[in-house]
């Protein structure tokens, strides 16, 4: 699939003009309605797009970020600016007790890998260089979080804690960990989601039950972050979300190294070595590709998600594993008509409307096409990204879309997917 020049044209002007309505003067709510805050990752990845129209504004949405980061180097995933009813669960379920309300878990840290982006892009490369200077400390500081919290036993690499923090909420990648989180002792509650979007492209009640009684479980323990990962039930190692993690470390040191600071960059580059070293032990040779290492239970997890295919995105240029994932994903995206979907459609679990169990997102696929560009692919690279605009032009702003037929699934104009419409028409064109 392919556009003209008047498509982009016009998905150019549409995607600036949802980024403006989005926009809150100091940082980007992802949708009208479904969710009224500031997420984490959204706004790293909304950044890019926002630098085609506004730098300094792209800057100030990270560094908005930023300035809600804990004292221990802790980056939340939602920050509450305002008040807002059509969200649950808001500022009162999570009391993390902060000046300015945010959760308490965090989310892929994508921060380094967008800041580098920006950086790199920059028409005012001077004022981007003391802006990028001065977030890198509190980059190193999150990653550093990572390291002391997540990783205990200093394998190499970090654990999530809840399945909001993988972005990749309800993967199948999950499932059997979540089961054995008991339920027991939730309570009522009224979710919001589903009076915007339809039940059957959201997660289940028996899903949002374990969500909460996590949250529950942390909450009890006054959020602190030194004591989760021995008491949560649910600890998995997320090859996708490491990948992101050993990529912004390597794009943090990069970003170091050129602006003089030599101990960020030397820290970062030792956290990347590391991660890919420990990487090679989340291989699965049935699947062809990474898998989950469920840490409670001491196994990997037999799921095929694009998860495990997002390690493309961090492996060095050359790296032995980097042409059978390519072909990997080659052989997934033959299974459906649109690229990438976000679980392999030959899996009897595969389900093409429900949010991260199928579903094909941009944002995954922007990392995804820069992994498969880095490693030499530069024709599939562009196929995803020439797809990806396409299936905008005819089918909307969507916050996800049905890999099959392509139709519209989740909120609507969407902001990541309007930023990512302008990345992709910008890579093309590099």
């Amino acid at each position: 699939m392919t556009t003209s020049p008047r498509d982009d044209d016009r998905l150019r002007a549409e995607a600036i003009a949802i980024l403006r309505e989005n926009d809150l003067g100091a940082y980007t709510i992802p949708t009208k309605g479904l969710y009224p805050f500031q997420w984490n990752w959204d706004s790293c990845l909304v950044a890019l797009g926002l630098a085609r129209i506004d730098e300094d504004r792209a800057f100030r949405e990270i560094e908005t970020l930023f300035a809600h980061q804990w004292e221990d180097g802790f980056v939340p995933h939602i920050v509450f600016h305002a008040d807002a009813q059509s969200y649950f669960p808001g500022p009162d379920v999570w009391d993390t007790r902060r000046a300015t309300p945010t959760s308490g878990i965090t989310q892929p840290p994508v921060a380094g890998f967008c800041l580098r982006r920006l950086y790199e892009t920059a028409s005012d490369r001077e004022a981007a260089a003391a802006r990028t200077k001065a977030l890198l400390p509190r980059i190193a500081a999150w990653h550093r979080w990572f390291h002391a919290t997540r990783d205990p036993e200093a394998t190499g690499l970090v654990a999530i804690l809840h399945p909001w923090e993988s972005g990749r909420d309800n993967s199948m990648d999950w499932d059997e960990a979540l089961a054995r989180v008991s339920p027991e002792g939730v309570g009522e509650y009224v979710r919001r989601d589903t009076s915007h979007v339809d039940a059957a492209q959201r997660p289940t009640k028996a899903e949002y039950d374990r969500y909460l009684r996590l949250v529950q479980i942390f909450r009890g323990l006054g959020w602190d972050h030194g004591a989760l990962h021995e008491a949560s039930p649910f600890k998995v190692v997320d090859p996708g979300f490491n990948a992101i993690l050993i990529r912004s470390a390597e794009d943090l040191a990069a970003l170091a190294e050129a602006l003089d600071e030599p101990a960020i960059a030397e820290e970062a580059a030792r956290h990347a070595a590391a991660g890919r070293a420990a990487l090679e032990g989340l291989w699965h040779e049935g699947l062809g590709q990474y898998a989950c290492f469920d840490r409670a239970a001491g196994a990997l997890v037999e799921s095929a998600s694009i998860g495990g295919l997002l390690p493309l995105f961090a492996l060095e240029p050359g790296h032995a594993r980097a042409a059978v994932l390519a072909k990997r994903i080659e052989t997934v995206c033959a299974r459906a008509r649109h690229p990438v979907p976000s679980h392999d459609p030959a899996d009897p679990r595969f389900d093409r409307l429900r949010y991260w169990r199928g579903p094909l997102w941009l944002v995954a696929n922007r990392m995804i096409l820069d992994g498969l560009a880095r490693h030499g692919h530069v024709d599939a690279a562009t196929a995803i990204a020439r797809d990806g605009l396409a299936l905008v032009a005819r089918r909307g702003f969507a916050e996800y879309f049905d890999p099959l037929d392509g139709r519209p699934l989740g909120g609507g104009r969407f902001s990541w997917t309007a930023a990512m419409v302008l990345e992709f028409l910008d890579l093309i064109e590099e």
